[in-house]
């Protein structure tokens, strides 16, 4: 009972104390500004929860450290830049309805091959090693690198520029606060997919076996579920997560490069670490508490951005070891 107590308490306190950490910058940032950087932190926390929920809900389930989560991030990018580049009159053209178009498109693509990516490693290689942490992370660190290397041999080994649909160009400009339009637009994708997911994993049955997989798999294999085809479903929809954001996060950042998996991974991890694994919930939470961090410490000392997402991370776990929303076991 005093467990529980002291349990419920700490994640009060926590959310408390991020809640804190996203008034305190008022104190040294003007308001218009602070609204724009706040704009620009929710849509780049967005854009983490896409990789980290992927993460989350892959390890929550299968108990895989997947280290080729970042290498299927940047597979999903290039995927969507080659649509791009391909339907460029449509990316350029001056038309909504165009703009939208090909973005979606470019979504489906890199989600469906990514995903048949994730089926084809689950089946081939992370099956192989279920159960053991320290070859699951040498066996994907080691997929990495050839999915690495096969961008460079596919796109070449350079930087590319992403070029954004023209009609996602630009910003408004509401009170003397400036409003860019593509930031808005992560910001619904983001929200669109966390409302899907909860759907998902509440309202129907395929949800509830995953929930309970996150409990007890070997409960659920009992009840009858063929659990590996559910684990390569699982990898597959983490895969095409990973690719959303790819895409997504390319064109926030308006270029792709082979090895920009590995900066976004290491953010994913800690999104996930704070808030807690198999949490669809937490890794909103937490993508929302490093997307904002970074940005505003980032304005303020930008010599600390990054390292001030570590350092909430250490205090969270010092609190709540499990994090914020930790599911399953």
């Amino acid at each position: 009972m005093a467990e529980s107590i002291v349990r419920r308490w700490s994640q009060e306190l926590t959310l408390m104390g991020a809640g804190i950490l996203f008034i305190l910058p008022l104190l040294g940032i003007p308001p218009k500004t602070y609204l724009t950087l706040t704009i620009a932190g929710l849509a780049m926390g967005m854009l983490l929860f896409l990789v980290a929920s992927g993460v989350s809900i892959i390890f929550g389930l299968m108990d895989v450290l997947n280290f080729a989560h970042g290498a299927l991030f940047a597979w999903g990018a290039y995927v969507g830049f080659t649509v791009f580049r391909h339907l460029m009159k449509w990316v350029v053209a001056d038309s909504v309805f165009q703009n939208l178009s090909v973005f979606l498109i470019a979504m489906a693509a890199a989600m469906l091959v990514v995903a048949l990516l994730g089926i084809v490693l689950e089946k081939v290689i992370v099956r192989r090693v279920y159960g053991n942490h320290l070859f699951q992370i040498l066996i994907t660190f080691g997929v990495t690198i050839v999915l690495v290397e096969l961008i460079r041999v596919f796109w070449g080994p350079n930087d590319e520029v992403m070029t954004v649909p023209l009609t996602f160009r630009g910003n408004w400009d509401i009170m003397d606060v400036i409003v860019y339009r593509y930031r808005v637009i992560c910001i619904v994708i983001g929200l669109i997919v966390y409302g899907g997911l909860q759907l998902i994993l509440k309202k129907t049955k395929l949800g509830t076996i995953v929930r309970a997989g996150v409990e007890d798999r070997d409960m659920v294999q009992a009840m009858g579920h063929n659990i590996y085809l559910l684990f390569t479903g699982v990898f597959a929809a983490g895969a095409a997560l990973a690719a959303l954001g790819g895409l997504a996060m390319a064109v926030f950042s308006l270029q792709v490069y082979p090895d920009m998996g590995s900066t976004y991974l290491l953010f994913a991890f800690i999104v996930v670490i704070i808030g807690g694994l198999g949490s669809v919930t937490g890794s909103l939470v937490g993508a929302l508490i490093v997307g904002l961090t970074y940005n505003y410490v980032a304005y303020l000392v930008p010599w600390a951005a990054a390292g001030v997402n570590i350092l909430i991370m250490i205090i969270i776990l010092l609190i709540r070891p499990t994090g914020l929303f930790a599911a399953g076991k």
